[in-house]
C-alpha cells in the first residue's frame, strides 16, 4: 500500500508528469497523489514558451493562477493577461484553449476531475 502523505518539491516532481504534481496518472496508483477528483500542474515557463495549437475539453473545468511572470492565456471566449501575483483564470467544459509566457513565467494549473 502506498504512503498516506507526501512531502516533495514541486521543481523537483514536476518533470516525471510534464508538469502534473496530483492526478489519476501518478504511479503507483495507490500513490496519495494518484487521485480522479483533481489534478494539479507546476508550469515552468520560459519567455516565448507556447502552446500554439488548440486544447479542447468536454469533461472538466480549470484554473490556472499567476504566480510570477507574464502569462497570455488564449479562450475561444476571448485572451486574459495574467501578469500580477495571484491573478487568475478559470473556465469550464467545451471552452478550448492555448497560451503563451510573455516574460519567463510560473503557473500552476488546477483541473476537475481528473479523467483519461
Amino acid at each position: 500500500m502506498g504512503a498516506k502523505w507526501y512531502s516533495g518539491n514541486a521543481n523537483d516532481d514536476a518533470p516525471a508528469n510534464r508538469g502534473w504534481l496530483l492526478g489519476h496518472f501518478i504511479q503507483p496508483a495507490d500513490d496519495v497523489r494518484a487521485t480522479k477528483d483533481v489534478e494539479v500542474k507546476w508550469g515552468i515557463h520560459p519567455a516565448g514558451d507556447k502552446r500554439a495549437g488548440w486544447t479542447s475539453d468536454d469533461q472538466r473545468t480549470t484554473l490556472l493562477l499567476m504566480v510570477e511572470g507574464t502569462f497570455r492565456l488564449d479562450l475561444t471566449e476571448g485572451s486574459v493577461t495574467l501578469n500580477r501575483q495571484g491573478d487568475y483564470v478559470m473556465w469550464g467544459p467545451g471552452i478550448d484553449h492555448s497560451w503563451e509566457a510573455l516574460a519567463d513565467s510560473v503557473v500552476i494549473t488546477v483541473r476537475w476531475p481528473s479523467a483519461a
